[in-house]
């Protein structure tokens, strides 16, 4: 009955590691857990949106949906790739649901753009859900026909719904950076006017 501290912390590690190592394609999460992706321009504040939610187990910054293997960030910011910057979740079902993180991916994404997002522009900060199955298309496909249908807005919903292909993490520099550089985080995010534009979008944000 008795397990040390020690050995389960560094099981998990070990599990974490496998599993950073490996693009989504090349193996599923760890059992009774599931993976979601989504693309919302700067993978730092999508990572920090994201890391809020209850249910959401770890969040990995990286690169979705071009042709080059392995892309570097250098590589992916010329534009040249067709790779999007995503965060890649992995969250307990059992606690949070996908329709639950689509409705945090909308809030926190300007669907009108597909230049980009906020203040950066260019194809690699295009707003795009990567779908794991066909319950997550399905469900993905019914969000925005829902925001379609609301006629929120009059201009339309541009957000890419596409099939997850291999997902490559980004450069260590990138994870958690709004955890390892507040500073240079906070005046980036203000400096994109980021929140300025999500607020007017979909008004002020909930307080928890």
């Amino acid at each position: 009955m008795k397990r040390t501290l020690i050995g389960a912390l560094a099981a998990g590690a070990i599990a974490a590691l496998a599993f950073i190592a490996l693009p989504a394609t090349a193996q599923g999460p760890p059992s009774g857990l599931a993976l979601a992706t989504f693309g919302s321009g700067c993978f730092w504040c999508t990572e920090a949106d994201f890391d809020k939610v209850e249910g959401v187990v770890q969040t990995i910054s990286g690169y979705m949906g071009g042709l080059t293997r392995n892309p570097t960030y250098a590589q992916v910011s010329t534009g040249r790739t067709g790779h999007a910057e995503v965060v890649q979740i992995t969250y307990d079902p059992a606690k949070v649901s996908y329709e639950k993180l689509l409705e945090v991916y909308w809030r926190n994404v300007d669907p009108l753009d597909a230049s980009g997002q906020f203040c950066d522009k260019g194809s690699q900060y295009r707003p795009v859900i990567f779908t794991h199955t066909e319950e997550q298309k399905k469900l993905a496909e019914a969000s925005k026909q829902a925001l379609t249908d609301s006629k929120r807005f009059k201009q339309p919903i541009v957000v890419e719904i596409k099939a997850a292909t291999d997902f490559t993490p980004a450069e260590d520099y990138h994870q958690d950076f709004y955890k390892k550089n507040p500073g240079h985080y906070y005046r980036y995010r203000t400096g994109c006017g980021r929140d300025a534009r999500l607020e007017q979008l979909w008004g002020k944000a909930p307080t928890n």
